[in-house]
Order: structure tokens, then C-alpha cells, then sequence
């Protein structure tokens, strides 16, 4: 075998009760439509002949070292508890060091069913491992923690949904898989030795510094406040942040129905399954605050004295409110042009906000135009942008270099739910060249390209993205 993956597996040498050892289902007539070349190098993969990767990728072939595995957890989807789920439609293969000593998983998503399917197939249709593969690397290019897309397959063999669409697998990259909901399931089955030992494995893998299940805690809340707030900074709405889908890496994990704002909103909802606005754009500091709170609950049931530690648990979920409306000012403040903001630049960037709302504001072009074009003439009425402007143009000349501060703040591009709409629709016809020409331009966000200035433009009425589904 020509394709080459040095694995070391340190989630399968954990005790059984944490997984189950799974090898992917085989497909029928697996075709590698997409390979990342340069993330496969820095997981230190060799590539093979396009067919053989086709083979692994699509989990036709396990490759030599790897050690196949569905992952157990737990998980509050929508506010309900579930005591069970684990990974119904994925399979994870193992993890490499990369080039760059950084340990990272290697998943098959859509891979088959697996002893936590729950009755599904285990099996993922073209669209959502396109969405997927596009959003999460756009993402990357954004500067934004998030697992990555390393390659995607063509099955050759139908998923039936509401109708019959062409399946496909993705193979994601993570620097771990791990959950909130991974810790959950010990703490439901009371199971206190596991619960230490995948606490002191989640300190050795991702914060080695932190001290006990608080310090894990207090380093899981901090990375979770970094990644919500540069969630809004681009307008990204997750749509299913339930405690099975927070990654306590602070990585954003599981692209099901997300989209991205077009015309700003503080209430927009795309997902299909959230009727109830749970996870609306505006919600998702809210909720970051409630799972870590599962979080709390479910880590301090390893403890002696669960009682004792309490106090400091909650006080660690307590302060996360204002970290997180502190590293929002810090950045919000910079999307406008402020480096070192002062109190009243927080109110200059929330009149902002609430004038785009009432107008109509188009966000990622609005912000980007703060600094390379009209702003103005994003709004409905662009006198209401006249009036926010002229006391930040006096503020901003108290700033060093506020053109650049906000170039670097606000990208020219995100990948418009529409344009990947309109990708995946091209793609089951068998045209990858919207595909791939939207990757080529998300991965350079922040550079005005006028090559794709076209993918810069919102929606007309009729292309407009009323809801986003999961695929599952």
C-alpha cells in the first residue's frame, strides 16, 4: 500500500466501556472526489494512488495500524438528556502526531452503522459531506478552532432520505473527538474510575497544564469563550449545540444545518429541527454557558465530595458570562476599527448592530465595507447609517492604524448558504467545479479577489436559504 498513515492510537488503548471496536461498512464504488493534500502532510500521510486512497477513505480497505472504533457518549440535544448515543455513523480510524508534534484524530463520518446507530444507517448522503468539507476548511482559513476535512468520497450506492440522493463519507480531522457528552455518559452510569481516567486523559491530550477536573474546567471555559465569540464575529450559527456536539477542545465540531447570517439578525434560526429559536445566532453565548454548566455536573461526580466542589464549579460557569462579553468587545470593538477600546466603544458597536437589524444590513459586507467601500448603501435607509458614522469617524481618528485593524477583523468572504446550496445541487449532477471553485475562494477570506467577487453578493429573493437540515 502506497498511501502511508503513522498511527498511534491513544483513545483505543483507554478501557473498552469508553468504545466499541467497529470497522466501516464497505460501499460498492468508492470515488475520492476531494483530498487535502497540505493538511495530510502535516498529519505526516503519505498519499497513494488516487484509487487506494478512494478504497481507505471510503472504509473499504482499514489501513495497516489503524484501530476502527465508534465512540461512546452521552448528550442534552435540544435540553433533553439522552443516557446513550455515541457515534451512529462514524467510525473513527485513529489518530496521528503530524509534522508539527500536534496529535489529531482521523474519522470516517458516513462510514456505516455501528452499534449506536439507533435504528439509522449510518450512512451520509453527498450534500451534508460537501457542506461539511466546505464550512469547516472555511472556517480554518478564518482563523477560527474547528476540525477539518481531509478527504471526501463518493460511495456509489443510494442514501434514502426523503428521497434517494447519491451517499458519500468524509474523512474528518479533529484534535480529538472528545465531548462534553463523552464525560456524561460515565457521569449517568455513576461510573466514577472512568470519569478519572478520561479526565486525566483529556488534561494530558489538550490542557496539560490545567489542575484536576476544575482546572479542566476552568481551561475548557476559556476555550469555549474564545470560539462563541468568533462564531458571532463572522456570523456562523452553529444549529445544534447540544452537549454531544461541544468539543472540549474548543474546537467547533458536527457542521449539520449551519449557515452563516447573510442580512443581519440577532434572532435568525436556519436549522430545520430548532422551532423553537434554542440555538439562534444570538442564543449561542447563552447556551456555551449551559453546556459547560452539564459540563460541571457531570465532572465533579468523580469527586470524593461532590458536594464540597460545588462552589467552585459554579463559580467557574458563573464568570463565563462576562469573559465572554469581555473577549466580545475586544473583538466586536476591532470590527469597527478599535484596537484598545474604551466602555463607550461597546455602545458604538451595538448601535451599529441594531441599526444593520432595523435596515437590513447585509453583515459580512457591511462590516468589511467599514473599511474598503460604502457601508451606507448596505442599509434600507442609509441615513441611519450617516448618523452612527459620523462620531465613529471622530473616534476612530484617535486610532493608530483603524484600516487595518479592521481588514484583518472583518473577512471580504464566507461561504454563502446559498452558494453551497447551489455546489452540492451542481455536484450530484457530477459538477465539481462550483465546488471547487468555492473552496479555492474561502481559502483566502480576508483578500479581495475580484475573481470571486461574484461569491461576495447575498442571495437574490428567490436564492434565499429559509432553513438548513442535518443530513443525518
Amino acid at each position: 500500500m502506497s498511501l502511508h498513515i503513522p498511527f498511534d492510537n491513544s483513545y483505543a488503548r483507554l478501557p473498552g466501556t469508553f468504545f466499541t471496536e467497529q470497522a466501516p461498512t464497505p460501499v460498492a464504488a468508492p470515488r475520492l472526489v476531494a483530498f487535502n493534500e497540505p493538511l495530510a502532510r502535516l498529519m505526516g500521510i503519505s498519499p497513494g494512488e488516487v484509487e487506494e486512497m478512494a478504497q481507505v477513505f471510503a472504509g473499504n480497505r482499514v489501513p495497516d495500524g489503524a484501530a476502527p472504533l465508534a465512540q461512546a457518549y452521552a448528550g442534552h440535544q435540544f435540553g433533553n438528556f439522552n443516557p446513550q448515543l455515541g457515534d451512529g455513523r462514524a467510525v473513527l480510524l485513529g489518530e496521528t502526531v503530524g509534522t508539527d508534534g500536534k496529535r489529531r484524530d482521523l474519522q470516517l463520518k458516513g462510514s456505516g452503522p455501528t452499534p449506536y446507530s439507533r435504528m439509522g444507517d449510518g450512512r451520509a448522503w453527498l450534500g451534508p459531506v460537501l457542506r461539511e468539507y466546505v464550512v469547516s476548511e472555511a472556517m480554518h482559513a478564518l482563523g477560527i478552532p474547528t476540525t477539518r476535512a481531509l478527504a471526501a468520497v463518493e460511495t456509489g450506492e443510494p442514501v434514502v432520505r426523503e428521497e434517494v440522493l447519491p451517499g458519500a463519507v468524509l474523512a474528518r480531522v479533529a484534535s480529538s473527538h472528545l465531548r462534553v457528552g463523552t464525560f456524561q455518559i460515565f457521569a449517568a452510569r455513576r461510573e466514577s474510575d472512568s470519569l478519572q481516567r478520561l479526565t486525566q486523559y483529556a488534561i494530558d491530550r489538550h490542557y496539560p497544564h490545567a489542575d484536576g477536573p476544575m482546572g479542566l474546567l476552568a481551561a475548557v471555559r476559556d476555550a469555549q469563550v474564545r470560539l462563541i465569540v468568533q462564531w458571532l464575529s463572522v456570523g456562523f450559527i452553529h444549529g445544534v449545540m447540544n452537549t454531544d456536539n461541544c468539543a472540549i477542545s474548543g474546537e467547533t465540531i458536527d457542521y449539520g444545518p449551519c449557515a452563516f447570517l447573510d442580512t443581519y439578525h440577532p434572532e435568525t434560526v436556519f436549522s430545520s429541527i430548532d422551532r423553537d429559536g434554542r440555538y439562534a445566532y444570538f442564543r449561542q453565548p447563552d447556551i456555551a454557558v449551559w453546556n459547560l454548566a452539564q459540563f460541571a455536573t457531570a465532572l465533579i461526580q468523580q469527586l470524593d465530595d461532590p458536594e464540597a466542589a460545588i462552589e467552585e464549579a459554579s463559580d467557574i460557569v458563573n464568570s463565563m458570562p462576562e469573559l465572554i462579553r469581555a473577549e466580545w468587545r475586544r473583538v466586536f470593538c476591532a470590527k469597527i476599527g478599535i484596537a484598545a477600546p474604551r466602555d463607550a466603544d461597546v455602545g458604538m458597536a451595538v448601535d451599529l448592530l441594531k441599526r444593520m437589524a432595523e435596515n437590513q444590513a447585509d453583515f459580512t459586507n457591511t462590516f468589511r465595507a467599514l473599511s474598503d467601500g460604502a457601508p451606507r448603501d448596505q442599509f434600507v435607509d442609509p441615513e441611519a447609517f450617516d448618523q452612527w458614522a459620523e462620531p465613529w469617524r471622530a473616534r476612530l481618528a484617535e486610532e493608530q492604524d483603524p484600516q487595518a485593524v479592521m481588514r484583518a477583523a472583518n473577512p471580504v468572504l464566507i461561504p454563502r448558504n446559498h452558494r453551497i446550496e447551489a455546489m452540492i445541487a451542481a455536484a450530484v449532477d457530477g459538477d465539481y467545479a462550483p465546488f471547487e471553485r468555492l473552496m479555492a475562494a474561502c481559502a483566502r477570506p480576508f483578500a479581495a479577489d475580484e475573481a470571486f467577487a461574484d461569491l461576495r453578493r447575498p442571495p437574490a429573493v428567490d436564492e434565499k436559504v429559509q432553513a438548513t437540515f442535518c443530513g443525518t
